[in-house]
């Protein structure tokens, strides 16, 4: 069910009213570490505004944000590849009705597509924290 900005948790998330890992922001957009990392890094880049998903705009305004922490990811942890995908709509698996993009390092011990989904899910909040403190600078990981 499309959630509208008061209940969304993304728009939350912006407004500082949640805490997040937070790697990256600038005027359009805020990225954050996912709670459930498919892969060590996975990260969301979302709009500042509230856009329900790509097909309702605000991708042009994230590009920037985007290509940044994208090579933030690779440079700073040592992924060899990466994925970004965004889901749109719930029938494509989209759970939170507000546009964004996953960026998912990639590492030699679990390759390919395949791979982007097999294995371990999720993290612990001491392995969130050491991994944004590896892509903030605040200390190695």
């Amino acid at each position: 069910m499309p959630q509208d900005q008061t209940d969304c948790i993304f728009c939350r998330i912006v407004a500082g009213e949640l805490p997040s890992r937070q790697v990256h922001a600038d005027e359009h957009a805020v990225a954050f570490l996912d709670l459930a990392p498919f892969h060590r890094g996975h990260t969301l880049v979302v709009p500042r505004r509230h856009v329900a998903d790509l097909r309702a705009g605000g991708l042009p305004e994230i590009a920037p944000a985007v290509e940044h922490v994208a090579r933030l990811l690779t440079e700073r942890l040592g992924a060899e590849g990466l994925n970004a995908f965004s889901s749109a709509g719930a029938v494509a698996g989209q759970e939170v009705f507000h546009l964004h993009v996953h960026l998912v390092p990639r590492y030699a011990d679990s390759p390919g597509l395949r791979g982007l989904f097999s294995g371990k899910h999720g993290a612990d909040a001491a392995e969130l924290d050491a991994v944004h403190a590896q892509l903030t600078g605040q200390g190695a990981a």
